[in-house]
């Protein structure tokens, strides 16, 4: 049963990708299919071996390092703040972004992370039937994040076609950035944050190639780095800063949607007996059951998944610890999966300024093309949820 309900889910989302597709005649099934098999192969390894599992426990130890690293500094700036065994928010799961963010700028600054991010690209150009520009921005994404990642190429953005920008941007939205991983591990089992960042990798460019295929001219695919002239201070002071910035947007906005969602839910209760979440998870209830979900669970699930849409992941993330102690474990991992990725309407609006602030034409682009953009992420964390199901 498992298997029909995978297979039926895999052939929903190929279906919801097919029929918005901009050219059909145009799509390489042979990378589709081999990027689809990674996966498989991928998932398998990091959910169901002895060495997969001893993968992500390094990477969850290495970030507990890290976060004990960044509570450091918070305790020092903050110390006494909050109430001894209390655990705010904003101190222990945003602000640990900014020691994360000067970790990253470093690797950024001694030219160890440009060079990982080319190579990995190229490789992955071989096999995913677009061009190496793609391939490095989908990597890059991984890294910087939605709107950061722009910066590094903005001087060929003037010179991209509307078909090439789209595939950029859907690489964007699906990823999630190295900065924030952090947070996440916090919230959610490290090993279902580490399975999403590889299943959305590949998923975005399986998307991609449904929706948006074409054929890149081998002298139309050339990368163009920026170059980071800053002295290694300079560098330090711009990361910090950014860093903290990202930590306390993150925080208006969970403030205001955390909010905003109360509100709607008051006056459903109060109108209609049942809260817009509830509605929400009703709507997603077979988005739920296609991904593996028992369907006694699915208005649950749903409920999250849809919050995520459209708040973002952290606030579903807080609901998904809420809701955790009524569903089963294979439930949770499902969900957790789904949602690891920036697919929620807030990201259209972040990835369209980041654009427009470097290029303000093909900002205007991004904006056209804004909802299509979330389709196809949305269909890429529905696709990496549905993989993570079967082996689960």
């Amino acid at each position: 049963m498992t298997y029909l309900i995978f297979l039926a889910g895999l052939a929903a989302v190929f279906l919801l990708a097919f029929l918005v597709s901009n050219d059909r005649k145009k799509i390489k099934y042979r990378p589709i299919l081999i990027m689809l098999a990674l996966q498989l192969i991928f998932t398998y390894f990091l959910l169901n071996t002895s060495i997969g599992l001893i993968l992500i426990r390094g990477i969850s130890r290495l970030f507990e390092k890290l976060l004990g690293y960044a509570g450091a500094g918070i305790d020092f700036v903050f110390g006494g703040l909050a109430n001894e065994a209390a655990m705010p928010f904003f101190l222990n799961v945003l602000l640990p972004i900014v020691f994360i963010s000067v970790l990253i700028g470093i690797a950024q600054h001694f030219r160890i992370l440009p060079f990982i991010i080319k190579w990995i690209g190229f490789a992955l150009s071989k096999v995913n039937g677009l061009g190496r520009l793609e391939s490095y921005n989908a990597v890059a994404s991984a890294v910087f994040g939605q709107s950061e990642v722009f910066i590094s190429v903005k001087k060929l953005l003037g010179h991209l076609p509307r078909h090439r920008l789209y595939t950029l941007c859907t690489s964007a939205m699906s990823t999630v950035s190295a900065s924030i991983l952090g947070a996440y591990m916090t919230m959610i089992n490290p090993k279902y944050v580490v399975t999403a960042l590889v299943l959305n990798l590949f998923g975005g460019f399986i998307i991609a190639n449904i929706i948006n295929p074409y054929e890149v001219k081998k002298d139309d695919d050339i990368i163009e780095i920026e170059e980071d002239e800053q002295t290694f201070f300079e560098m330090l002071g711009e990361y910090i800063m950014d860093g903290f910035k990202v930590a306390v947007i993150v925080g208006a906005m969970l403030l205001g949607f955390v909010a905003l969602i109360a509100l709607i839910n008051d006056v459903f209760d109060m109108i209609f007996g049942i809260t817009f979440q509830t509605i929400l998870g009703y709507v997603f209830a077979p988005v739920a059951f296609l991904v593996g979900i028992p369907w006694g669970e699915a208005v649950s699930a749903g409920t999250i998944m849809a919050t995520k849409l459209v708040s973002n992941e952290f606030v579903a993330m807080m609901d998904l610890a809420k809701y955790s102690k009524e569903m089963s474990d294979r439930t949770i991992g499902i969900v957790s999966v789904f949602l690891v990725s920036f697919a929620n309407f807030s990201s259209i609006g972040i990835i369209t300024g980041a654009v427009k602030g470097l290029h303000e034409e093909q900002g205007n682009t991004v904006a056209r093309f804004g909802l299509k953009l979330l389709y196809g992420a949305t269909l890429v964390s529905i696709l990496s949820a549905a993989i993570a199901g079967l082996f689960l």
